[in-house]
Parts: C-alpha cells; sequence; structure tokens
C-alpha cells in the first residue's frame, strides 16, 4: 500500500490540474453521458429510484450537441457546451417553452414512480437512504464551503516536503501516465540522501511560515468584515480567551469599596442614634 503521502500528493497535483475547468467539464460530463444514451437517463431502473427527468435547459443541450459537433468537429466538447449555454441564454420564453413543457410532463410521471418506489421500501432502506441522504448534503456542504474559501483568497495550505520536490521533478518523471510518475517520484524521493532531502525540509518549514502570516492576516480580515463563519475555531477561541483576559478588574474593586445606598442609610440613623443619646446623657449630668 502506498504511503499516505503519496496518495495525498497524488489528489493534490490531480485537483491543480483540473481545478479551473471543474464547473465546465462536470456538465460537459453529464451531456456527454446523457447524449450517448438518453433513453437510460429518462427511464426508471429497476432495482433504483425513479431518475430524474432532465430539465428545459438538459434537454436543449442534448438535442443541440449532436448539430454543433457536426458543424464544428475539432471544437472540445466544453466549448460546445459554452456555445449551447450562451444560444439558450439568448433564446425567447416562447422558443424555450417546447423543453420546458416536455420537462413537466416527464415530472409528473416522475413524482408517480417516485411514489409507488418509496411505498415499496423497508423500514430498514427508508433508514439507510436518510443516511445517505445526510451523507450527500455534508459533502455538498463542504465543496461549497471550500469553493467560498478558495473564492474569498484563503491562503494555500503549506507543502510537505515530497510536494516540493514532486512539484519541481514531475515533468521530467519516468512514466507516460501520472500514475507511473507518481511511482517514479516516490522512488526518487526515497533514494535521495538526508542532505538532499534537507533542502526541501527547509522549503516546506519556509512554507509554513508563510502560511501562519497569511492565514492570521486573512483571518484578521474576515472578521472586519463579518465573516466569522469562514475563521477556524481555534483562532475564534484564541481571540475570545484574549478578550476576556484583557478586561479591567479595577472596576469590580471601585464597586466593591463604594458603600451602597442601603449602608449608608444605616450609617447616617447610626451616628443620629449616637448623637441624640448623647445629647440625653449630658442632660441628665447637668440636672
Amino acid at each position: 500500500m502506498a504511503p499516505l503521502s503519496f496518495v495525498t500528493a497524488s489528489v493534490s497535483l490531480l485537483a491543480k490540474s483540473f481545478n479551473v475547468f471543474t464547473c465546465t467539464s462536470t456538465l460537459a460530463r453529464v451531456v456527454q453521458a446523457a447524449y450517448s444514451n438518453p433513453v437510460k437517463c429518462l427511464c426508471t431502473q429497476a432495482s433504483g429510484p425513479p431518475k430524474r427527468p432532465l430539465n428545459g435547459y438538459m434537454r436543449y443541450v442534448v438535442q443541440q450537441k449532436p448539430l454543433i459537433a457536426r458543424q464544428n468537429p475539432d471544437l472540445k466538447l466544453v466549448v460546445i457546451v459554452s456555445k449551447i449555454a450562451q444560444a439558450w441564454r439568448t433564446m425567447s420564453r416562447e422558443q424555450k417553452q417546447p423543453f420546458e413543457d416536455a420537462f413537466l410532463r416527464e415530472k409528473e410521471q416522475f413524482e408517480i414512480d417516485l411514489k409507488h418506489y418509496q411505498a415499496q421500501l423497508t423500514p430498514a432502506e427508508v433508514q439507510q437512504q436518510a443516511i445517505e441522504k445526510r451523507q450527500r448534503m455534508a459533502k455538498r456542504k463542504a465543496i461549497r464551503k471550500k469553493r467560498e474559501l478558495t473564492n474569498m483568497g484563503k491562503p494555500k495550505r503549506p507543502r510537505s516536503p515530497f510536494n516540493i520536490f514532486m512539484s519541481e521533478h514531475y515533468e521530467e518523471a519516468k512514466g507516460t501516465t501520472t500514475q507511473a510518475k507518481m511511482k517514479s517520484l516516490f522512488e526518487d524521493w526515497k533514494d535521495l540522501v538526508s542532505n538532499q532531502k534537507q533542502v526541501y525540509i527547509q522549503l516546506a518549514e519556509d512554507d509554513k511560515i508563510r502560511y501562519k502570516n497569511e492565514i492570521m492576516a486573512w483571518e484578521d480580515h474576515m472578521l472586519d468584515i463579518g465573516r466569522e463563519d469562514l475563521i477556524r475555531e481555534m483562532t475564534l477561541s484564541a481571540k475570545k480567551k484574549a478578550a476576556q483576559t484583557s478586561k479591567p478588574k479595577t472596576v469590580k474593586k471601585a464597586e466593591a469599596k463604594r458603600p451602597t445606598a442601603k449602608a449608608a442609610s444605616t450609617a447616617t440613623t447610626k451616628e443620629t442614634t449616637k448623637s441624640s443619646a448623647s445629647k440625653t446623657l449630658r442632660k441628665i449630668k447637668k440636672t
């Protein structure tokens, strides 16, 4: 089994390679699957829940994709989908209506099939589906939050020594596939002597300092604009403790020394009584 750092490096490299075209590529894959077998996307599986029908826009994409592909055989799928999306935005409501009507008709049938499917489920299957739904929602929420953090300019996490070594030598690594290159790089990393590795270890330490300074400045900025929800829990806890310890304690001492209204009234009563008693004694002595 490959070490954890090796797997992490592979995932990180792939993420960097395809991050720019994530949204468009995902839509392109959906279109390609729908076009290759459109009947499968609109029908109900015998062993699973019914498939949701394609909305009006996706129906238009499936219809237009082969036409544009024949007219422009050199265009990539991403570019084709982009052209179709632009054309859809310029269409009038009347032009979009046939696609929307087809979606609404199949949506009604989908809701009937879904109720029939749910009525056949056992309590255990219902519970399992609820668990899977919560997991999907949590995954989507994490993806949305990660995308928002990127858009808000959150600094990139520090790289490990092997990640730095891999980024420098990936192009010259042996192998034609990503997996083969990663395996070759890992073997080269193991063969490095300690002095050679020390260079990348020091670079990784410098990157940690860079990340620490940048993340502190970024989190301070998030506090200033009221986005505490994007800040790490450890940072919020540290700032709350610092705010509590910096509060002045002299106010409580001053309040303790200051006599209350009830105490002042009691002291005045005692002094008046004592004064009256002294006057009475002096009169008795005179008589």
